[in-house]
């Protein structure tokens, strides 16, 4: 898919097997199209007596709704365009795939107590990387993410500085001894680490 200003953008394909990492996709193409806002809250409805304003808010709503539809329909594979296909609201298709892929609430927290027990569990294992143990971590905070949870920065600094193999203590003991690992971000404790062996 070509843009207006000639950017080029592979969209992502749900084929049910990714929907964690298709949400935050979809929710940056959205964002990106400036139609995020319909898929979230739908097209609110005017009547007779609406001012033009409304009409022409209205009017514009509709068409961002379109453009979603649009993108959903081409974002999804055969079987999960049939589950949405007589849909005509960017919302009720989206409403749809969570619905097929989180299962409902019962189902989500069920997930996320199943999430947070790994996160507690978490430990660099021994001949992991520095990089493929933040990589771990990023992808486990994300998916708690997505079913609700609020993770924070500082908490996963923490979580990463207390759980790393022991032949990271010593770049542990000096980035707690400095005493600004309390501002640090994510990606900023990972490069602290990109210079040692």
């Amino acid at each position: 898919m070509t843009t207006s200003n000639g950017f080029i953008m592979n969209l992502p394909v749900l084929d049910g097997n990714n929907f964690d990492h298709w949400s935050i996709q979809m929710k940056a193409i959205f964002g990106f199209q400036e139609c995020l806002d319909v898929v979230q809250q739908g097209v609110q409805q005017i009547d007779e007596n609406s001012t033009e304003v409304e009409k022409l808010e209205f009017r514009d709503a509709k068409k961002r709704n379109c453009k979603e539809i649009f993108l959903i329909h081409q974002c999804v594979d055969h079987a999960k365009f049939e589950n949405i296909s007589a849909t005509i609201s960017s919302k009720e298709a989206r409403e749809i795939l969570d619905k097929c892929y989180y299962g409902g609430v019962k189902v989500k927290k069920v997930m996320l107590q199943m999430l947070r027990n790994q996160y507690e569990l978490l430990q660099q294992e021994e001949q992991e990387t520095i990089e493929d143990y933040f990589t771990r971590i990023r992808i486990l905070t994300n998916v708690m993410r997505s079913c609700g949870e609020k993770i924070h920065e500082q908490a996963m600094v923490e979580k990463v500085l207390g759980t790393l193999s022991a032949k990271f203590d010593h770049v542990v003991i000096a980035i707690e001894e400095s005493k600004h690992h309390e501002n640090f971000k994510i990606d900023e404790l990972q490069g602290s680490f990109d210079v040692t062996p």
